[in-house]
């Protein structure tokens, strides 16, 4: 009977985990073809629209600081349930009115993604160490595919369907109720822990190690936020709808899937990820060179390159981070570490980029960026992937 007990509790915590995961990217992966007319409406620049962007990974990272202790506190399942609430309000806020709680809004998405994208990993190693990289890959799964979804339909629920920018990414709250609904069991099976007398014997932040998986996420957290907010627009300036434009985006999620299911499981097996690290640097300096091209079908074939090596990257970065630590509250506190680092650092693509382009107009710019981070991608991928822990 409890054998019977345990298998439905992890059914129920898997179901929830993946709910959780539909909810942790489309309200920033369906700004970026939303762009042009939430600039238009709104009356921003480049700068500021591309802001819309990079707010939430500020919150990623001065949030992710208290992430861990926000799970301490309260339990890590009642802090993810607190997130998708925070995750809520934010949405709604931010389609409410104007410029002031448009951004006002974002941050607040930005917080409540961040807690439930700290927690969930060292709530995963806990209670189901055996099958962390396989819920891992499900999590990273669900998360791309919900991405991908809302880049692709976003104008279509604009334009299509007359609902507006507004209207658009007020849509993706619906899926929060259900989340919301199927997690609250695990409130119950996840109580608030005891005090902890034990320390840990070192600081994250004092960690080399703990440093290169950071910068891993950093670097792979800004290629994608950067490239997910202005591909669309570049691709319009080449001559597609803004339609077509958010469909590429799409496509190249979509294709990303595949790396985002297989890579952790494939990581797992090996005692070092190095190589499949550098793998994944090859595939995008490959993918991204084609963007220099004119060519639409060349372009369209690099960004399927691309998108492989992005679904590959994201689900290694949050696997290292398990992968790399002794315990689940190593596992904490650097996934806290290398999601605050990590995510100040990407935080400075799409803003940066939009300020460059309203100064020099040169969509190359845009090429060059992602070239060089994916060296550094590289670098850092090879030396987190060594089999050491925290």
């Amino acid at each position: 009977m409890n054998l019977l007990k345990d298998k439905s509790s992890d059914g129920w915590l898997i179901l929830g985990i993946l709910l959780v995961s539909f909810n942790l990217r489309p309200s920033i992966t369906a700004v970026g073809p939303l762009i042009p007319f939430i600039r238009e409406d709104m009356n921003l620049s480049n700068g500021l629209a591309g802001f819309l962007t990079t707010l939430p990974l500020l919150t990623f990272a001065t949030f992710s600081l208290f992430s861990a202790g926000i799970g301490n506190r309260l339990g890590k399942a009642k802090a993810i349930f607190m997130g998708l609430l925070i995750l809520g309000t934010g949405s709604v806020l931010r389609v409410s009115a104007g410029p002031f709680a448009l951004y006002l809004g974002t941050a607040l998405t930005g917080i409540g993604i961040v807690i439930c994208n700290v927690l969930l990993i060292p709530l995963v190693k806990s209670r189901m160490p055996s099958k962390t990289g396989k819920v891992m890959a499900l999590f990273s799964t669900g998360m791309s595919l919900l991405a991908a979804i809302a880049t692709a339909v976003s104008v279509p629920l604009a334009q299509g369907l007359g609902w507006g920018w507004r209207g658009s990414l007020l849509f993706w709250t619906s899926f929060l109720f259900l989340a919301l609904l199927v997690w609250w069991p695990q409130l119950a099976f996840s109580p608030k822990p005891q005090k902890q007398i034990e320390k840990m014997g070192i600081s994250v932040w004092r960690s080399r190690l703990a440093w290169q998986v950071t910068l891993f996420m950093g670097v792979q957290s800004l290629l994608f936020f950067t490239l997910i907010t202005w591909l669309p627009d570049m691709m319009i300036d080449k001559g597609l709808s803004a339609t077509h434009a958010g469909l590429m985006a799409s496509m190249m999620q979509v294709v990303g899937l595949l790396g985002t299911l297989f890579a952790p499981v494939v990581a797992s097996r090996f005692r070092q990820q190095s190589g499949i690290a550098v793998s994944i640097g090859a595939i995008y300096l490959l993918g991204f060179s084609t963007l220099f091209s004119p060519t639409i079908w060349l372009n369209v074939l690099g960004i399927a390159v691309v998108g492989l090596g992005m679904g590959a990257s994201i689900s290694l970065a949050y696997l290292l981070i398990a992968l790399r630590t002794k315990n689940d509250r190593y596992t904490a506190g650097l996934s806290g570490m290398a999601q605050s680092a990590g995510y100040f650092l990407a935080a400075f693509g799409p803003m940066l980029f939009g300020m460059a382009f309203d100064q020099w107009q040169d969509w190359d710019m845009l090429v060059y960026l992602m070239l060089v981070s994916s060296l550094f991608f590289t670098g850092f991928g090879y030396l987190a992937g060594r089999n050491r822990t925290v």
